[in-house]
């Protein structure tokens, strides 16, 4: 298989590929395909400015998944999670529907077991399925330089891979399908963990008279540093909205996810609890769309305090 093409018969040709979730993520990615050669469609997406953008850049666009899937050999999902994927491509003009074989390569944060289960249902139509879900942020996706985690049949991984490439910069096989959706649950988990314990250690250090600079003096460059807490921090300190594009809504329902996860597996989850719930209640109270870092802010306000500069938080 070369990098652009793999060989049918005596002849060796592109695969063309389908890209639904043109969002924060999937615009990046999808600019990496076709910028890297290969052939791409996306579908329509409710933001025109990513499909304009990648069309600009020689992309087709496709008014349905069906349609999508019937120019296609291997389509890209970079969707919200599982019930997102199951409607696309099992919808009534769902990527099925085309009834033709296909490399279905699942980037959203899914749950292991709806993968799997899709995974055998499409099996016998002649779709193979890879679970590929992806770590970093938009930055990242725009580069070409994500981290990638991928699950499924070693031949499809195969076929996979020239496309992880286009957008990732680090590829880890996690073995059958299925882990790699239940890897990005425990990444996540860590990441999420630390934006929650973060925030509640920047409350109590408000409250004690501690400014977030102090903080982060003690953090950056020290044992506790990492490059989550350097995209953290750039809101923190900076207030670049826009450091650590994925949403609190987003971390619930990953969060959500790992506890399902861990309860059919008879676990115990206590600190993944706390961390869900510090999630759940931001977007219970109307914060869903603001992004992680900003989980710093509502702890403090919750608590009677700020972490904003003239605000207790200098």
């Amino acid at each position: 298989m070369s990098v652009f093409g793999r060989r049918t018969g005596r002849t060796q040709v592109n695969e063309r590929i389908g890209f639904i979730g043109v969002g924060l993520m999937g615009h990046g990615m999808a600019k990496n395909i076709v910028e890297k050669g290969f052939p791409l469609t996306v579908l329509a997406h409710r933001k025109r400015e990513a499909v304009d953008d990648l069309l600009s850049r020689g992309a087709r666009e496709a008014s349905n998944p069906r349609e999508l899937a019937q120019a296609s050999d291997i389509v890209v999902l970079c969707v919200t999670g599982s019930p997102q994927v199951e409607a696309v491509v099992l919808g009534q003009d769902g990527l099925a529907a085309a009834g033709k074989p296909l490399l279905v390569i699942d980037c959203s944060t899914s749950e292991p077991a709806s993968t799997r289960r899709l995974a055998a249902e499409l099996a016998p139509k002649g779709i193979a399925f890879v679970d590929a879900p992806l770590s970093r942020t938009p930055k990242d996706a725009w580069e070409g330089t994500l981290d990638v985690m991928v699950g499924g049949d070693p031949a499809a991984v195969a076929r996979a891979t020239p496309i992880l490439k286009t957008f990732g910069g680090r590829i880890v096989e996690t073995g059958p399908v299925g882990t790699g959706h239940t890897m990005k649950l425990l990444n996540n988990f860590v990441s999420m963990g630390y934006a929650a314990l973060y925030s509640e250690a920047l409350t109590v250090g408000a409250k004690a008279g501690l400014s977030p600079k102090v903080f982060d003096a003690v953090i950056s460059n020290g044992r506790m540093d990492c490059p989550f807490y350097q995209t953290f921090r750039k809101y923190l300190i900076e207030r670049d909205r826009d450091a650590h594009r994925f949403t609190l809504a987003n971390a619930s329902k990953d969060m959500t996810y790992l506890a399902g996860f861990a309860l059919a597996l008879g676990v115990a989850n206590p600190v993944g609890a706390a961390v869900r719930n510090s999630f759940a209640q931001a977007v219970a109270t109307g914060h869903g769309q603001d992004y992680v870092p900003m989980l710093s802010d509502l702890v403090a306000e919750w608590n009677g305090t700020s972490l904003t500069p003239g605000k207790g938080g200098d």
